[in-house]
C-alpha cells in the first residue's frame, strides 16, 4: 500500500434534517439532528486508512470536546496524527448543515482553528517520506493554512509525489482568480460540475477542461453526483457510470469518499477511469449512512461492487 499526506480541515458537522428550508426569517422543526465528525481532510484521511494505506493528516483543531469529536474516527484508525496541531484559543472548525429529503445540503461554516495551521511546523521530511499528497482546496482559502498548504504542495512537487487537489465550492468562490496558478502542475484536479464552471467561467464541460489544459492542468475528474463522474486526461475522455442506490439519505462526505477511493485507485496503479469507478462506488455507499465518515468502506467492499460498473 501507499503512504499519503492529507492536508485539510477536521470539523464538527452539526446536521439538521428538515422537510423543507425555512423562509427568510422563518423557522422549521428538524425531524432529526446529529453532530458528526467531518471536514474534507479528516474524511479523506479516515477513508484512505480504512483502505489500508499509511496516512498522515496535517490539520489544526481546538481543545476539548469539539476536537475530540472532529477526530473521533481518525483516532479509531491507524492515521498518524503527529502533524495535527492544537489551538488554545480558537474552536475547532464547525459546519452547520440543513439537509432536505432529496439529500441536498445547505451549509454555514466557521473555519475556527483550521485557518491557523502553522507552516513553521511543517518539515520537508514529513512530505518527502510519502508517496502522494491529497489536498483540499479549502486549505488555500486564507490564513496561515494557505501558507502551509502551498509549502506542502511545493515540497510534494519537488519530491515528485503524486499530487491530488480536490476543489470545494467555497474555495472556488474565494480564490477563483488565481486558483489554477496556485496549483499549477497538479497531477489530478477533482471537482464537481458547479465548481468547474465557477472556476473557469465557461458554459460547457469541454470548454472548461480545454481552458484548464491550456493552463497546465490536463488531468481533470468531474464529480457528477447521481450521474456518476467524468474523466478527462490526455489518454482518456469518458463518462463513468454511477453506482445506483435507492437508499440514499445523506450526501455529506460523498465527494470526499470519492476523492479518497480515487486516490487509492491511482496509487494502486489503476487507470484514471478505473480509479473513478472506485470513487463512484465509495461516494454512493457513503450516502447511505448519516454523517461524513460513518460508512466503513474497505477494499473488499469496493471490489464487491466493482463488477456492477466494469464493462463486460
Amino acid at each position: 500500500m501507499s503512504s499519503f499526506i492529507v492536508v485539510g480541515d477536521a470539523t464538527v458537522d452539526q446536521m439538521y434534517f428538515v422537510d423543507e428550508l425555512p423562509e427568510l426569517g422563518g423557522e422549521v422543526i428538524a425531524s432529526r439532528a446529529s453532530m458528526e465528525p467531518g471536514g474534507a481532510g479528516a474524511t479523506v484521511a479516515t477513508v484512505l486508512s480504512r483502505l489500508g494505506h499509511q496516512v498522515k493528516i496535517a490539520t489544526r483543531v481546538g481543545q476539548g470536546a469539539f476536537s475530540e469529536l472532529a477526530l473521533k474516527y481518525i483516532s479509531k484508525t491507524d492515521v498518524d496524527m503527529s502533524m495535527v496541531q492544537y489551538d488554545d484559543l480558537l474552536q475547532t472548525s464547525s459546519i452547520t448543515l440543513v439537509i432536505t429529503p432529496d439529500a441536498q445540503r445547505t451549509m454555514i461554516g466557521s473555519p475556527g482553528a483550521s485557518r491557523e495551521l502553522n507552516a513553521s511546523e511543517l518539515r520537508r521530511e514529513d512530505i518527502a517520506s510519502a508517496d502522494a499528497l491529497v489536498m483540499s482546496a479549502y486549505s488555500l482559502v486564507g490564513g496561515f493554512q494557505r501558507e502551509y498548504a502551498l509549502k506542502a504542495f511545493d515540497i510534494a512537487r519537488e519530491e515528485r509525489l503524486t499530487t491530488i487537489v480536490d476543489m470545494g465550492s467555497g474555495a472556488v468562490e474565494s480564490i477563483r482568480g488565481n486558483l489554477t496558478e496556485l496549483i499549477n502542475g497538479v497531477d489530478y484536479l477533482l471537482m464537481n460540475e458547479h465548481e468547474l464552471f465557477a472556476l473557469t467561467q465557461q458554459d460547457s464541460i469541454s470548454e472548461a477542461v480545454d481552458l484548464l489544459a491550456s493552463q497546465g492542468i490536463d488531468r481533470v475528474v468531474i464529480k457528477l453526483g447521481a450521474q456518476g463522474s467524468m474523466v478527462v486526461t490526455p489518454e482518456e475522455n469518458a463518462f463513468v457510470d454511477p453506482l445506483d442506490r435507492e437508499d440514499i439519505i445523506d450526501s455529506t462526505g460523498a465527494g470526499d469518499y470519492f476523492t479518497a477511493a480515487f486516490a487509492h485507485g491511482i496509487m494502486k496503479g489503476y487507470s484514471t477511469l478505473h480509479a473513478a469507478r472506485l470513487g463512484n462506488i465509495a461516494g454512493a455507499l457513503n450516502a447511505t449512512a448519516i454523517g461524513a465518515q460513518r460508512f466503513e468502506v474497505t477494499e473488499e467492499i469496493l471490489n464487491k461492487y466493482l463488477d456492477v460498473l466494469t464493462p463486460a
